[in-house]
């Protein structure tokens, strides 16, 4: 049987992955998409119809939406990460290699982000980028549509400018202006010290104290496809009321 004669069974979704509801919200994932056991959604994940994500992926909201779109496949051990100011954003036929790491990033449809490869924050790779195995994506850099970084190799600047391994004096030139420390980390320019972001990072990491995972079947999930062919619109839990003491810090 090959994968074009497999019938997607109904409820893929799901099965013992861990689902987590966190900042008040809880994942949401098409009832096509499959998610592996010990894969985790944390949070204002959303997962698009036939896009699968496998075996030890991280999948976090932490403070900025993640989404996935249609037909995209999360390998191995890849971790996506929606932050303050940064959210996600997967388009639709996205291939995500093991042990890739993309932060607050957009990466268009048609595209390839290759085992290893680090996407940072406020970057955007364009339709049918690749970016090749161990490839670093800059802060706020965008990797024009149909550009390849090579294997190993650094893309800084927008549009991105790509440098092999080695020219150390060209990467520190060009990662100066894009300002890392205040991106990342609200730190301006240069400026604050490691322990002091360790701390300021470890304070908002700290609203995990309050996460609760999800019992088997209890996740928010998008309807199938409606009679246009496209997504339905998204379940939504009930409201409730939220004390002043449970508003999530938006800041790092």
């Amino acid at each position: 049987m090959t994968a074009e004669d497999y019938t997607t069974p109904p409820r893929a979704v799901g099965r013992d992955a861990v689902f987590v509801r966190h900042r008040l919200k809880s994942p949401k994932v098409a009832e096509s998409a499959y998610v592996a056991p010990n894969a985790v959604l944390c949070g204002d994940v959303t997962v698009g119809p036939h896009s699968r994500v496998l075996f030890g992926a991280v999948v976090t909201a932490e403070g900025g939406p993640v989404e996935i779109g249609e037909h995209c496949v999360v390998m191995e051990n890849a971790v996506i990460r929606g932050v303050p100011q940064h959210p996600a954003r997967l388009g639709d036929h996205v291939l995500v290699g093991p042990h890739a790491s993309l932060t607050g990033c957009v990466v268009e449809g048609d595209t390839r982000i290759a085992t290893g490869a680090v996407v940072f924050n406020g970057a955007r790779v364009e339709v049918g980028a690749e970016v090749e195995f161990h490839a670093v994506v800059y802060v706020n850099t965008v990797v024009p549509a149909g550009t390849a970084v090579p294997m190993g190799w650094f893309a800084g600047g927008d549009p991105a400018e790509l440098v092999a391994p080695g020219e150390w004096e060209r990467i520190r030139d060009l990662i100066g202006p894009l300002d890392y420390p205040g991106t990342v980390f609200g730190a301006a320019g240069q400026g604050g010290s490691v322990p002091d972001i360790a701390q300021r990072y470890a304070r908002a990491l700290a609203l995990h104290h309050r996460d609760t995972v999800l019992p088997p079947g209890q996740h928010d999930q998008l309807p199938g496809p409606t009679g246009n062919g496209r997504a339905g619109t998204v379940r939504r839990p009930r409201r409730r009321r939220v004390t002043r003491t449970e508003q999530p810090d938006e800041r790092l």
